[in-house]
This record gives C-alpha cells, structure tokens and sequence, in this order.
C-alpha cells in the first residue's frame, strides 16, 4: 500500500502497476492477487482519505447549519476526486456506498432544514460533484461549478 501511494503520488492513478509491484519488492501476480483492478488498488490506497471525509462530514455536522455542512463537504469531496479520478469516474464499490452514506445523511439534514429541494437524491448530487471533479480545468472554475450546483439544488442563500 505505501509503495502504491508513493507510486500515484509521483505519477498519477494512471501510473503502471508495474512500477507498483516494483516498487513494493513484489511480483506482478502478487500485486493482482491482492488487488484484482486499478480500481481495487486506488480505493485501498486512498480508504484513509475517504475515511477522513467521513470524521469531515461528523464535525460540519457538529459546527455549522445543515446546508453549510452539506455544501463544505460537497466542496471536499470534489477536491478529493479530482485527485483520484479513477475512482471518481465510477459509481460502484465499497467506496462509493460509503461516500453515498454520507451524502445521504448530510443531505437529509438539509433537507429538514428546509435548505434543500426535497427532490434531490444522494445520488444526484454525487453525480454533480464527480462530473465537477472530472472536468473541472482550474479551482476556481471547480469552486464556481459548486456553487451552480448549491444554488441549483436549493442549498443556502
């Protein structure tokens, strides 16, 4: 796993597992054993980041209005798959239902709160969110696209 990290950290997601193994004093079906995919490795690599998404999301929930909440972990979610794009191009897998857990409750709150359209699903707004961390050129365009996405789906002033 470190040697993975280490590995997209300096070449990107889309760097040769090869170079993976290599880097980790394995072989190659050592590597697939354990991790099948690409995909399989990046969401291994990067648990520690969604988990940390997941203590993120609790303390908005703690400190800030339900909208706010919702609206300041959308913002770190679409900077956390803009960095792991692999994984934000697609909707399945243990990350993604845990990601959609805490949408859902984040969004629910909002919603009681009277700050979201009831019509908006978890759903909806994670396929926003990817579709602003995917093509997304700059942080400013990323930061004008989430407020497109707040104002579109009722969330805050």
């Amino acid at each position: 796993m470190a040697a993975a990290a280490k590995v997209f950290a300096e070449a990107g997601p889309d760097a040769p597992l090869d170079d993976v193994a290599r880097r980790a004093g394995v072989g190659n079906a050592t590597l697939y054993r354990h991790f099948p995919t690409r995909r399989a490795l990046l969401a291994a690599v990067y648990a520690d980041e969604l988990a940390g998404l997941r203590d993120y999301a609790e303390l908005l929930r703690e400190q800030e209005e339900p909208a706010d909440a919702l609206h300041a972990w959308l913002r770190a979610l679409t900077t956390q798959l803009a960095h792991i794009r692999d994984l934000a191009s697609t909707a399945d897998g243990d990350w993604y239902a845990s990601v959609q857990a805490t949408a859902s409750g984040l969004l629910t709150a909002a919603q009681r709160a009277g700050a979201v359209r009831p019509d908006v699903a978890a759903a909806d707004l994670l396929a926003l969110v990817r579709g602003v961390a995917l093509t997304a050129g700059t942080p400013d365009q990323q930061a004008r696209l989430l407020e497109l996405v707040r104002h579109a789906v009722g969330v805050g002033p």
